[in-house]
């Protein structure tokens, strides 16, 4: 099995997992209701073996998913064998970027909260290679070119016909803390600049004057799918990275992002922050 068949059949899998246990049905009542086995039913919820599309289709007009979810869910299970563009750059890729990078291709919004550096949709590449360089594990050159590619490649998904929206909200920390060399940070304050004068992309900046907020135990995503429901948080840790996506955790991030918008500087006052910091490199 492909890694992206891998990637897209744990999206699926979680997403039929959650309609079923929203419609409050069990495994062998939902296999009855369309025709198949428990089992087959338990298998479409793993990541592992085929799908059929038209039976995801019937299990989610028997939950009840709404339009949207449907058209969602049936789209993962037409595409499953589907490579994404970043199968070509190697097959040593972690699960969690993999993964990552299944969910952003297909996202319609992203909202990211970053308390230590610039999210990579808009790094630059200097400033992603020296965070590269940074890593407390060696490595070689050319890794290090290899994941810097893989990092820009992401940022197509802006310049689409239909981009991701794309709503930042940066630490001051962020635009102070000098990456690679002063000059490189320079570029990178001005593509900021730039990014925040795009009609898809909202970036705040929260000031250390507004103290305790309501996520600094870390950085976070939200990325969002055509339907809320189908929202995934990813938390990247130091030493790993986390998928959620229980209603009660989507809620517990989408209401921190909503405290922390309320408290960041608005779009104008952020730019003329990130202009001050430029300046006194």
């Amino acid at each position: 099995m492909s890694e992206r068949t891998t990637t897209r059949r744990r999206q699926l899998g979680a997403m039929m997992r959650k309609l079923r246990a929203r419609k409050g049905m069990t495994l062998e009542e939902a296999g009855r209701l369309v025709g198949v086995s428990k089992a087959t039913v338990s298998r479409y919820e793993t990541q592992a073996g085929p799908v059929k599309w038209i039976v995801v289709d019937a299990l989610c007009r028997e939950y009840g998913a709404t339009e949207a979810e449907r058209k969602a869910v049936v789209g993962l299970a037409k595409d499953a064998k589907q490579q994404g563009w970043w199968s070509s750059f190697a097959d040593s890729i972690p699960e969690s970027m993999n993964l990552m990078l299944t969910l952003e291709d297909e996202a319609v919004r992203e909202s990211h909260f970053s308390c230590v550096y610039v999210p990579g949709l808009l790094q630059t590449r200097a400033y992603s290679t020296a965070l590269q360089k940074a890593n407390e594990v060696p490595l070689e050159p050319a890794e290090i070119e290899r994941l810097v590619d893989i990092r820009m490649k992401r940022q197509e998904i802006l310049n689409r016909p239909k981009p991701l929206h794309l709503w930042a909200i940066l630490d001051e920390s962020v635009i102070r803390r000098i990456v690679g060399s002063p000059q490189a940070m320079k570029e990178q304050l001005d593509r900021l600049l730039e990014a925040n004068d795009s009609p898809h992309i909202t970036l705040q900046v929260l000031p250390f004057s507004k103290g305790a907020h309501a996520a600094a135990l870390g950085s976070f995503v939200i990325i969002g799918g055509t339907e809320p429901a189908l929202d995934v948080v990813y938390v990247d840790f130091h030493t790993g990275s986390l998928f959620l996506e229980k209603d009660e955790e989507l809620e517990r991030y989408r209401l921190a992002f909503e405290y922390l918008r309320a408290q960041a500087l608005d779009m104008e006052a952020s730019s003329a922050m990130i202009h001050r910091a430029r300046k006194e490199l």
